[in-house]
């Protein structure tokens, strides 16, 4: 048997029983961990209420040692509150949504259990400090989120160089297979042809430039979460379940916007 401690990211919660929950917790040493919190849906219970999504915790975890090995789930038997970010986001929509799909692609990108993944954690946390403050428009700091954690796991897209032969940009085209922007000589079939605005925003947004991106207009914006989106659903094959709440919630900015296809 086992005591380990560890901080983390609450990312959801799953009913077990009558009074239980599963937590899945993506945390600083042993990646995204599930265990099992007992009485935590009492009413009465203290400790169920800093075990929700977006919250930051100090977890003490016991687990037995076929546990240790990967077969059931430890036990959460203590839990401290570091930071509750979950006050500054759940009571805004936009926040809400955008906040979801980071737990979400944070929760896509540690497939393997107790495996630690301390750059994707720590952006986590910054993430959701910077959403929870209102420091940045909700959409802004998603996608920023989204890009930095493309690069994190080693899919960084180009918006500078071409992304096959390396050429400097700036480059015209778009390409989602392709890793980013290309120019005209490695042009494939289905690049389109965003504004030097989108590209330079979603550039800003990958290098931490916020005067850049905070003075961006809301069109170029669009366009460029249009291509982010792309971009992450092609590398997770699937896409986020989350992420179309984040559209609904732009949809009346998003109507006029549309992306330009290559000739």
């Amino acid at each position: 048997m086992s005591l380990f401690r560890d901080d983390g990211i609450v990312l959801r919660t799953q009913k077990l029983g009558e009074a239980d929950r599963i937590i899945t917790l993506l945390t600083r040493s042993h990646g995204r961990v599930r265990a099992v919190a007992r009485g935590v849906r009492r009413t009465k219970s203290k400790f169920g209420a800093r075990l929700e999504p977006f919250s930051h915790v100090d977890v003490q975890f016991f687990a037995r040692g076929s546990e240790l090995i990967g077969r059931g789930l430890p036990l959460c038997t203590q839990s401290e509150t570091i930071a509750p970010y979950g006050g500054g986001i759940v009571a805004d929509y936009a926040r809400y949504t955008a906040g979801t799909a980071m737990l979400e692609t944070a929760e896509r990108f540690t497939d393997h259990e107790g495996e630690p993944a301390v750059q994707q954690y720590l952006l986590l946390v910054g993430g959701l400090r910077t959403l929870s403050r209102g420091e940045h428009a909700p959409h802004l700091v998603l996608d920023a989120f989204l890009l930095r954690s493309l690069a994190v796991n080693g899919y960084a897209p180009s918006f500078g160089s071409c992304a096959r032969c390396g050429m400097p940009g700036p480059n015209r085209f778009f390409s989602v297979a392709a890793g980013g922007v290309i120019c005209t000589e490695c042009r494939v079939p289905g690049s389109v042809v965003p504004s030097a605005e989108a590209v330079a925003l979603l550039g800003a947004l990958l290098t931490g430039d916020w005067e850049t991106a905070d003075a961006c207009e809301a069109r170029h914006v669009r366009e460029g979460s249009g291509l982010v989106s792309a971009y992450l659903h092609w590398h997770l094959e699937r896409g986020l379940r989350s992420l179309r709440y984040v559209e609904k919630a732009e949809r009346p900015e998003r109507a006029g916007a549309s992306e330009q296809s290559a000739p």
